[in-house]
Formats: C-alpha cells, sequence, structure tokens
C-alpha cells in the first residue's frame, strides 16, 4: 500500500456512521435548521464513500464528488434562503408549527 491512501473498511464505516447521524437527524429533529444541517451531513457521508472507492478502485469518484459538491452548494443557498423566508413570514423555523397550505 502506498504512502497516502486509505483503507476502505475504515473509510466505509465511518462515511456509514455519519450518514446513520444524518437520517436519525432528519428523522428525529423538527427544527428545520437542524434537519437541513443533517441532509448536509448525508452529503458529505455520500462524498466520503466516493473518494474512498474511488481511490481504492481507480475510478473517478473526484468527478461525481464535485457534482455532489455543487449540487450540495445550490440546496443551500436555496434551502437557506426558504427557511429565512418561512422564518420572517411564520417566526418559527420549527417544523410541527408550520402549515403553509392553510390559509
Amino acid at each position: 500500500m502506498e504512502q497516502g491512501t486509505i483503507l476502505l473498511g475504515p473509510a466505509l464505516l465511518v462515511s456509514a456512521l455519519l450518514f446513520s447521524i444524518g437520517v436519525a437527524g432528519v428523522l428525529l429533529r423538527r427544527n428545520a435548521i437542524i434537519m437541513f444541517m443533517c441532509i448536509e451531513l448525508m452529503l458529505n457521508a455520500v462524498n466520503l464513500t466516493f473518494i474512498a472507492l474511488a481511490q481504492q478502485l481507480g475510478h473517478d469518484g473526484q468527478v461525481f464528488v464535485f457534482f455532489v459538491m455543487a449540487v450540495a452548494a445550490a440546496e443551500a443557498a436555496v434551502g437557506l434562503a426558504i427557511i429565512i423566508a418561512v422564518y420572517r413570514h411564520k417566526q418559527t423555523v420549527n417544523l410541527d408549527k408550520i402549515n403553509l397550505l392553510s390559509g
């Protein structure tokens, strides 16, 4: 094994742990900002998996990571803008107290 390479097993374990924490955060929390951060955590876990597998298998995983990061940046900008707009209108980011379909 050449210097600078990571082991596939530990990288996938950390990635699975990060993804599980993200899923638990989305399912258990009702704060829009916390849920948003957990979705970003899941995207980063997928990026770690892409990088680990690309390094191990020699494929172009870095290209996928670039596109995932670009989509995550756009999602962050649009998502935070929506959260700020909802907060200004409803004065809360708790999703249990927000019902935008009612008049």
